[in-house]
C-alpha cells in the first residue's frame, strides 16, 4: 500500500471524540506516546495498554512513523491518529468507552495535581493532607508501591505495566476509589487527567 493511501485510511480512520476528563493532551499516557513518536520506540507507550492490544497498536504505530515523512499536515494526522488509539485501548483496559482526548489545559481535580507531584518528588505530604484523615494511611502505602517501582528500564514492558498498575491504584484511591486495580496493562487502569495526566 502506498503511503498516499496510508494517509487517507488514516483520515477515514478519524473520528469524533467526545470529551473525557482523565484523557487530557498534556497527561501521562498521551504524553508517554508523544516520546514514542519522537523517538521511535513504542515501548515508552506499551505500560499503558494490555497485552492483547499490542498489535493494533504496532500496527498504527508503525503507519504512523511512515506517513509522517510525508510532511508536517502528514505528521498531525498520523500523530492524532496513534495517540487516539492509544487512549482508546487503554480506556477498554479500563472497561471504559472510548471518548476521546482534552484538549491541554482541561481541569484536573487537585488531589490528582498533588498525586502526579508526590511521584515527581518523592514525597506524599500534600496529596495527603487533601486526603480524608481515615484514607491517608492508606494512600501514603500505595504511595510508596507506586515509587518503589518507577524506576523501570523503558524497554522491560512487563516491569512498566507493573508501575502503571500500581500508579493507577494510588491515583484511583486518591480520587476515592477504594478498591484494588489489576494490571494496568494486563488488567486496568488509570488513565486519570491524562491521562495526568494518566
Amino acid at each position: 500500500m502506498s503511503l498516499t493511501r496510508i494517509l487517507r485510511s488514516f483520515v477515514a480512520a478519524l473520528v469524533p471524540t467526545a470529551e473525557a476528563h482523565c484523557d487530557t493532551a498534556d497527561g501521562p499516557a498521551v504524553t508517554d506516546g508523544r516520546r514514542a513518536l519522537a523517538t521511535g520506540n513504542i515501548n515508552h507507550a506499551l505500560k499503558w495498554i494490555q497485552a492483547d492490544g499490542e498489535p493494533e497498536l504496532k500496527e498504527v504505530f508503525a503507519k504512523a512513523l511512515a506517513v509522517r515523512r510525508l510532511g508536517p499536515e502528514a505528521a498531525e494526522v498520523a500523530d492524532r491518529l496513534f495517540l487516539e488509539t492509544l487512549v482508546r485501548i487503554h480506556r477498554m483496559g479500563e472497561g471504559v468507552g472510548f471518548t476521546g482526548i482534552q484538549p491541554t489545559g482541561a481541569h484536573v481535580e487537585p488531589i490528582v495535581v498533588a498525586a502526579d507531584r508526590a511521584l515527581e518528588t518523592g514525597d506524599d505530604r500534600e496529596v495527603r493532607a487533601l486526603a480524608p484523615a481515615e484514607r491517608r494511611d492508606e494512600l501514603h502505602r500505595r504511595f510508596h508501591v507506586a515509587l518503589g517501582k518507577k524506576g523501570f528500564d523503558v524497554d522491560d514492558v512487563p516491569a512498566a505495566r507493573d508501575y502503571v498498575a500500581a500508579y493507577v491504584s494510588f491515583f484511583k484511591y486518591a480520587e476515592g476509589e477504594d478498591h484494588e486495580h489489576g494490571h494496568h496493562g494486563p488488567g486496568g487502569a488509570h488513565a486519570h487527567h491524562a491521562e495526568h495526566h494518566p
